[in-house]
This record gives C-alpha cells, structure tokens and sequence, in this order.
C-alpha cells in the first residue's frame, strides 16, 4: 500500500507563490507510473493539475501551464508543485495522486493523498 503526505498549501494572496510536496511511501514491490496533483474547488469535480509520467513528461492542466511546475525527486519518491502567479480561482483543495503497478503480478493501484487547502485571496 502506497501512502502519500502532504504539506504545504495555506493561504495566499492573488499573484503569490506557494509549494506543495507529496511524499510517498513505496514498498520494494511497487512500480509507480505516474505521480502528480489533481485539485478539487468548491461544487466542481475533481481534475487533474500536473502529472509526471515514468517516461519523464509531465502534463499540465492548460489553466495553470506556465505558472505551476512540478518536480519529481526519484530517489525520495516526492514530488513538489511549486504555484505562481496564483488567482482567486486556483483556490481549491488539492490532492496528490500515485499510480502504478505492485506484486509478481503487476496489479494496477491507485492511491490519494488527504487533500490539503490552498485558498487564494483576493
């Protein structure tokens, strides 16, 4: 079982900057795919924010390309998401996301991380 912490987000003032890590806890069997930060506002669905790729690309949400970045550090299984340039309706709770394949048997798993607030004031 893959287990994800979060930290970071809070609030912020509009055209400001903050950080969120996720590190996650992979067992010997694990092969994680992807790895990234998906946000959910207040009466909408949940959508994807960035995403590494085990092959090294990253996806961006096009509302936020050029202002957010994510990182990945392989070797701590961390990812970083470092937000500028933030507005108003980048407030949301954001959450990170791992997938992959675990066991003899490359069995598909996903896991969550338990959200974490970034409120963006105007």
């Amino acid at each position: 079982q893959v287990q994800l912490v979060e930290s970071g987000g809070g609030l912020v003032q509009a055209g400001g900057s903050t950080r969120l890590t996720c590190a996650a806890s992979v067992p010997s069997n694990t092969s994680i795919s992807a790895m990234g930060w998906y946000r959910q506002a207040s009466g909408r669905s949940r959508e994807l924010v960035a995403e590494s790729l085990f092959d090294r690309t990253t996806n961006y949400l096009d509302a936020v390309e050029g202002r957010f970045f994510l990182s990945r550090d392989n070797a701590k299984d961390t990812v970083y998401l470092e937000m500028n340039s933030l507005q108003p309706e980048d407030t949301a709770v954001y959450y990170c996301h791992v997938k992959g394949t675990r066991g003899l048997y490359r069995i598909l798993f996903e896991s969550w991380g338990q959200g974490t607030q970034v409120t963006v004031s105007s």
